[in-house]
């Protein structure tokens, strides 16, 4: 295949594709997967000003070449920034991130893990291309299931643990938190609570460390005219936490919008090296008795990737979930030849 002809814009005035020396690029990610979350991912990360060099690299040419296009022009209404879109893997060259979106479409009445095998060849095949042109990239796996997809990506590619991560629960714990925000009448910027173990139907909320304006969720009396927050409701929103992705995939086929900003927050902890606290999925080896597996606990994300998993209070419960979620997600990395 002849590559594409990459789209290149930016900022600065003169020739078209032209680039001041000024303006060269403090982080440059790349997006792997043109598709609708690939697209939505790097829209995210172009109006969050998350990198001066945004590349979208898919097999499809005609796709890559569209959706570069149309990101690029709108590139004057976001903050200065370069935009590439090529069919060559070469175009990924020395990328700070890498994120992966690339796979095969979930359709409705499946689960993640029904994905595993078309999506665990591609990365097989994938990962060492990637490696070879971005060796020192932080890699962000966005494809489901995220956590064998991550534990797949990590033993194809032979690079440390830290650099080689999961989007994980920081969707779900998203969902979790505006769930809550709904139900007891907070913002829900003032809601702090994770979701942590698989991205999928063995996740586990962590009520016991969940607070909001530092007291403690389950200490919390109801605000007026709203309900408590009782086993039943916990349950119902447990629930919703894992199911709500099925009904959207049900209504519109894929999600996108919020898993392309949970993502392009995840590449922002790690380009700006912020030391944030993010429940992304990662190889666990000792972690409250689990290992040998990549799951989702609040962990410390900055510029080397997956840094220090936190410590997070849980109750026996809430650790025999996260125990149960890690066999689940071992059983399929072995059914898979993991």
């Amino acid at each position: 295949m002849t590559p594409a002809r990459p789209t290149m814009v930016d900022g600065t005035d003169g020739a078209p594709g032209g680039r001041a020396p000024s303006a060269r690029p403090t982080a440059k990610v790349a997006v792997v997967g043109a598709g609708s979350v690939g697209a939505t991912l790097a829209y995210a990360i172009l109006t969050r000003g998350a990198a001066r060099e945004v590349v979208l690299y898919d097999i499809d040419t005609a796709k890559v070449r569209a959706q570069a296009l149309d990101l690029a022009h709108g590139i004057q209404f976001v903050p200065m920034a370069h935009v590439d879109g090529s069919d060559d893997v070469q175009a990924c060259a020395a990328a700070d991130v890498v994120v992966v979106t690339a796979g095969v479409k979930m359709k409705p009445g499946q689960t993640r893990i029904d994905l595993a095998a078309k999506t665990i060849a591609l990365v097989r095949e994938l990962m060492p291309q990637l490696v070879h042109v971005a060796p020192d990239a932080v890699y962000v796996m966005v494809t489901n299931p995220v956590d064998v997809v991550t534990y797949a990506a990590l033993r194809y590619s032979g690079l440390p643990r830290a650099q080689v991560l999961g989007s994980g629960t920081v969707l779900d714990s998203s969902r979790f938190r505006y769930l809550i925000a709904q139900h007891v009448g907070v913002a829900v910027q003032n809601v702090h609570a994770y979701i942590a173990g698989e991205h999928g139907d063995t996740a586990v909320p962590l009520w016991t460390s969940a607070t909001i304006g530092g007291v403690p969720l389950l200490d919390l009396e109801p605000l007026p005219g709203r309900e408590s927050l009782t086993e039943p409701a916990r349950q119902a929103i447990a629930h919703d936490v894992v199911h709500s992705a099925y009904e959207i995939i049900a209504g519109k086929g894929a999600t996108n919008y919020a898993i392309g900003l949970a993502g392009s927050r995840i590449v922002e902890a790690i380009v700006n090296d912020e030391h944030r606290v993010m429940p992304v999925s990662s190889l666990l080896e000792d972690y409250r008795g689990i290992g040998g597996v990549c799951l989702s606990v609040p962990t410390m994300v900055d510029h080397d990737g997956a840094g220090q998993l936190l410590s997070t209070p849980m109750s026996e419960a809430e650790v025999t979930a996260l125990r149960h979620s890690a066999d689940t997600l071992r059983a399929a990395a072995v059914q898979f030849d993991l």
